[in-house]
């Protein structure tokens, strides 16, 4: 099964939360408990896999995916975009979500959130760098990759 990506071009500027991984860890984890799914934890070769990662793009700030061995969530934004922040526009699809039937309302993007609340999916790691031309790029990374095609997020 291939697991399906996607790309989410944000353009907001926010004040919400922090930017420590901390501040990933909880973000993720207060979705996650919504939904009676475990915690996730911080793993220091995920977050060092997504902070390379996030530097290679500093250049253009370019929302495409590795397709490397993780699951992956990207954002950027510009002005005070924080890390939560964009955590919290990935959250924002829980609202086009059908849990019990693992269905997106037609026209929207439910990806980004459930690859945050996807059970299997235990160990995250996060970053966020300064692209060249002034915006903030987000990534966080996902272990074990969730939204497989056919398998439910639960």
């Amino acid at each position: 099964m291939n697991s399906l990506t996607v790309i989410i071009s944000l353009i907001f500027q926010s004040t919400y939360g922090q930017n420590s991984p901390r501040d990933y860890l909880n973000s993720h984890n207060a979705a996650r408990n919504q939904v009676g799914v475990a915690n996730v934890t911080l793993d220091n070769t995920i977050a060092t896999y997504a902070q390379s990662y996030a530097s290679q793009q500093v250049g253009d700030c370019s929302l495409v995916h590795s397709n490397g061995r993780y699951g992956v969530n990207l954002a950027k934004g510009t002005g005070t975009f924080t890390s939560t922040y964009a955590v919290s526009l990935w959250v924002a699809e829980k609202q086009y979500y059908t849990y019990n039937t693992n269905d997106c309302a037609s026209d929207h993007d439910c990806l980004h959130y459930t690859q945050i609340v996807w059970r299997e999916s235990i160990r995250i790691g996060c970053d966020k760098v300064k692209c060249d031309n002034g915006w903030w790029y987000v990534v966080c990374n996902y272990d074990p990759p969730g939204n497989y095609e056919r398998e439910l997020s639960h």
